[in-house]
């Protein structure tokens, strides 16, 4: 099945009761039973609820993987990848990560025992170098947030194959229309669903889809016992929203290259980070595992004030300063100060994020409308 129909048939069923086209949204906490233990697959709706079971058919599918799990939010899926782990464990991760995840893994984990190492993904034999015999999971982000630095996942899939390592890749700046890490060797892959998933900034929502039953198992325990878990209202809103994701993903690649290929050629931009540039360090990866390039970048204002870049950010107004990122409205944010801000300036400049740098999530509208209003701001 091509990925234009799975986005709208997969996980989705008419209702069999009235043939409701779309699922119902199961306002439920808890499910009737004949006797003790005999029920329809339903006993509490932290543990089960079908229009949660119709949205995790759905992610699956698109990610072409088995089981699919989500969660309350995409923070509280990472949360429980690493609850997989004990004290005494190892994790690889790329020095280019989002702010949140960085602040999970050094606050709140680290303290646990749980040992992280952050390096630049973008070369293979820097993961390799990280890798001891403690390690048990490798985390990576591709394209990363913020810079867009792509990782070779095949290649990292060849350092953790027939290793007691697990390959966890968060998805979220692709989407499962762009890219499927399951398909190019990842273990997990994990979504903020918040973003190109539900697509219409009304939804807080996270995933996780795998292929390995045990290790399915395992995660939802975690789900349940943890009790992280989204409602049925989110759910069906990011059933709804990933009917046009395949629509709204190829908006999003095109506008953002007539955009990418704007800012190069602006006196006052210095670095534009958008993978689907030949300029781009890992562009021809890129090429190979992911089939557009999406909505997501970065750049750079010449000077590399922080004055430059909050005079920018107060001059748009067709892209909108707000935190997050994948919706049909453009957006964009300020790393160092928003996203990035729970990790140390040192550590941050070092991985690129500097105190000009601007994140586009570029929208669906009209191109020539957010180039315009781009270049009033930059003016």
């Amino acid at each position: 099945m091509k990925f234009s129909t799975k986005a709208v048939h997969a996980g989705v069923e008419p209702d069999p009761s009235t043939g409701a086209i779309m699922t119902p949204i199961f306002q439920t906490s808890t499910y009737v039973q004949a006797a003790p233990g005999d029920h329809k697959g339903y006993e509490y709706s932290r543990t089960h609820n079908p229009t949660r079971t119709a949205l995790q058919h759905a992610l699956a599918a698109l990610e072409n993987g088995k089981h699919g799990l989500c969660f309350a939010s995409g923070m509280a899926s990472i949360d429980a990848v690493v609850k997989l782990l004990k004290p005494g464990d190892e994790v690889v991760s790329t020095n280019d990560l989002y702010g949140g995840t960085y602040r999970l893994f050094t606050k709140i984990f680290e303290p646990y025992g749980i040992k992280f190492q952050f390096v630049d993904m973008g070369d293979p034999a820097n993961i390799a170098a990280a890798i001891t015999p403690k390690t048990k999971l490798v985390w990576v982000e591709t394209p990363t947030n913020p810079t867009l630095r792509i990782v070779d996942l095949a290649a990292v899939a060849e350092l953790t194959k027939g290793k007691d390592i697990l390959l966890a890749v968060d998805n979220t700046f692709a989407s499962p229309f762009l890219q499927n890490p399951m398909d190019l060797g990842a273990d997990i892959v994990m979504h903020s669903v918040t973003k190109f998933l539900g697509g219409h900034s009304d939804v807080v929502l996270g995933a996780l889809v795998v292929n390995d039953d045990d290790l399915a198992e395992r995660l939802a325990f975690i789900q349940n016992s943890c009790g992280g878990t989204p409602g049925p209202q989110d759910c069906f809103l990011v059933l709804r929203g990933i009917k046009t994701l395949h629509l709204r993903m190829e908006r999003h690649s095109s506008n953002g290259r007539a955009i990418a290929e704007w800012l190069v050629k602006h006196p006052k931009v210095g670095r534009v980070y958008w993978p689907g540039l030949p300029s781009h360090a890992n562009h021809e990866v890129a090429k190979r595992q992911m089939r557009d390039f999406g909505g997501m970048m970065s750049f750079t204002i010449k000077g590399d004030h922080q004055a430059d870049a909050t005079k920018f950010l107060s001059s748009c107004q067709l892209f909108t300063l707000a935190e997050s990122l994948g919706g049909v409205e453009s957006l964009m944010g300020h790393p160092a100060s928003m996203t990035h801000a729970s990790i140390p300036r040192e550590a941050r400049i070092l991985s690129g994020v500097t105190d000009s740098l601007i994140r586009l999530s570029v929208g669906v509208e009209d191109p020539q409308d957010l180039i315009d209003d781009l270049a009033q701001a930059l003016g």
